[in-house]
């Protein structure tokens, strides 16, 4: 239903996932998204050159479900857990279809700004083991309300990568 416009779009095509660099800027807060942990999300529009990157799933996950978003929508991917490094390196490059993935629901993991995360798999043992050990549940995008990822959520301290100095935990 959300990305139905992709099939629809006439000629344009699916746009493969872009890479990740460290001057991409996430749409709804305007940061530097590789200086956040967790996985993270790109939104390809119709007309527009570059996809709009978020610092976490979940703020891609607010835009997809949000009223006020009107612009067609080509693809999103997400990040997918299961081949990432760790928590705090993502990569790059380890992009999966928005659509296709499992996310882990109402787990313990707390995204880049330190939200309750959506987190996502390709793997659905990996999505098991995770949802075992951190909470939540399995569930597919289109399970996936827009009640919610709305609804207002307390944010603990944004948890940031380690920068090596002296202070760090």
């Amino acid at each position: 239903v959300f990305l139905a416009g992709c099939q629809n779009a006439g000629t344009a095509q699916k746009p493969q996932p872009a890479i990740l660099s460290e001057d991409d800027i996430g749409h709804s807060d305007q940061m530097i998204v590789m200086n956040h942990v967790g996985p993270r999300a790109q939104v390809h529009l119709a007309g527009a050159s570059e996809p709009l990157w978020f610092s976490s799933v979940r703020d891609g996950l607010v835009y997809l479900r949000s009223p006020e978003q009107k612009a067609k929508i080509l693809a999103i991917y997400v990040n997918d857990i299961g081949v990432a490094q760790s928590w705090d390196n993502m990569g790059t490059g380890n992009w999966i279809d928005a659509e296709t993935a499992l996310y882990v629901v109402g787990s313990d993991a707390k995204g880049g700004m330190g939200a309750p995360e959506f987190v996502p798999f390709s793997d659905e043992e990996k999505a098991q083991d995770f949802s075992s050990e951190r909470g939540g549940e399995i569930l597919g995008l289109t399970e996936i309300t827009a009640e919610m990822v709305l609804v207002p959520v307390e944010h603990s301290e944004m948890q940031m990568p380690s920068m090596g100095g002296e202070g760090d935990m």
